[in-house]
């Protein structure tokens, strides 16, 4: 028999909710994780209603309520003059905290539900399935570990290293551009986010939880910036607003590119979150994605015993058709904010106002809030 009913590859935020989910179902389950410290690294922000659902199916939506900023709305300007205004729903609300912060919520209440799952520098380094288990090969603080589950599930991430051991493929998606971003101080705290889609180049504003905003600008491809001040100086001249951040602080660079795995499982072993799809952060819908996913996966792990094959090829087709309408609409958001002459500007701004305006901006709501998703 296998040590254990699932093991888990990352524990980052899906890896970790999966985990949460499958403990509460009763099943044995080990989270193998690399690094030895928390990841503190600012990433994704948002958590949408399909997100904000399954945080309270782990035990922690009442927590993440709390430690979060309602988004209310944004609007969309374009040279200067705003073209759309939306309003979120409460039936529908966007929540906003960093993503080391709900990592941290997910990590103590799985430690609360089993003290013993989360495994902290323990690095995967071989798979081998058989007919009944997986077999997993880790180097660890204590040594070279070999653990055996019914099913392992992989959610190390984008650059992930099994993925392309096992032979799972990656295919490129439309949709890719460069970002510089930083996390400051508010000068004027609020909970609105503004989308200026210049003709140079994105800039986006979005406000964080303690009075902190984030500002992201988009780059030419293979370009960075070279410093805060041109950061700045980038965003004063599409935007006016003049930021004045002090010279110690450093933007960090970011790559919003899409791909899908051709398969998401094999066998016993399964692909989930970044490992199993990329989609651009532009948007905000790559870790709520997971987190669905996780969802359908844990219902189907917990349907089958653990000692059975659990057939998932109906849960491979129904992951890649909603990666494949998430990268979508990302890439439709990136256009919006790519540099861009004159004419296509205006072409831009006209559709802008159209989805901003009073029959469509429900249904324009929806789509940034992950409805069909």
């Amino acid at each position: 028999m296998p040590d254990h009913d699932v093991l888990i590859v990352g524990a980052g935020p899906v890896g970790l909710l999966l985990a949460c989910l499958l403990v509460q179902e009763g099943l044995q389950v080990a989270v193998c994780e690399r690094r030895k410290e928390d990841d503190d690294r600012t990433r994704a922000i948002g958590i949408h209603r399909p997100g904000l659902e399954v945080l309270e199916a782990a035990g922690i939506g009442d927590a993440v309520r709390a430690q979060g900023l309602r988004l209310e709305g944004g609007e969309v300007r374009s040279r200067r003059r705003t073209l759309a205004t939306l309003t979120f729903a409460a039936d529908r609300p966007v929540l906003i905290l960093p993503q080391p912060r709900t990592g941290a919520l997910l990590r103590a209440r799985l430690q609360s539900l089993s003290a013993e799952a989360l495994i902290l520098g323990c690095d995967v380094t071989g798979i081998r399935q058989t007919a009944e288990a997986v077999h997993v090969t880790a180097d660890a603080a204590d040594g070279r570990r070999e653990l055996s589950a019914a099913v392992v599930v992989v959610a190390d991430g984008v650059r992930s290293r099994l993925r392309d051991d096992l032979g799972l493929g990656w295919r490129p998606r439309t949709g890719r551009a460069s970002y510089a971003m930083v996390d400051v101080i508010d000068s004027a705290p609020g909970a609105r986010a503004v989308l200026h889609c210049e003709p140079e180049g994105l800039v986006e504003s979005f406000p964080l939880p303690d009075g902190r905003r984030r500002w992201v600008v988009r780059v030419s491809e293979g370009r960075g910036l070279e410093g805060i001040e041109d950061f700045c100086a980038a965003i004063a001249t599409r935007t006016g607003v003049d930021l004045g951040l002090p010279p110690d602080v450093r933007p960090t660079a970011f790559v919003a590119a899409q791909h899908t795995a051709k398969r998401v499982h094999r066998g016993r072993i399964v692909l989930l979150g970044d490992a199993a799809h990329e989609v651009s952060p532009i948007g905000g819908q790559g870790m709520n994605l997971g987190w669905v996913d996780a969802v359908r996966l844990a219902e189907r792990l917990a349907r089958s015993a653990p000692a059975r094959m659990p057939d998932l090829t109906a849960y491979d087709r129904q992951v890649r058709r909603s990666a494949s309408r998430a990268q979508r609409r990302s890439a439709f958001y990136m256009s919006m904010g790519a540099p861009a002459p004159a004419t296509t500007v205006r072409a831009r701004e006209v559709l802008m106002r159209t989805l901003g305006s009073a029959p469509l901006r429900g249904w324009t709501a929806g789509l940034l809030t992950m409805r069909g998703l």
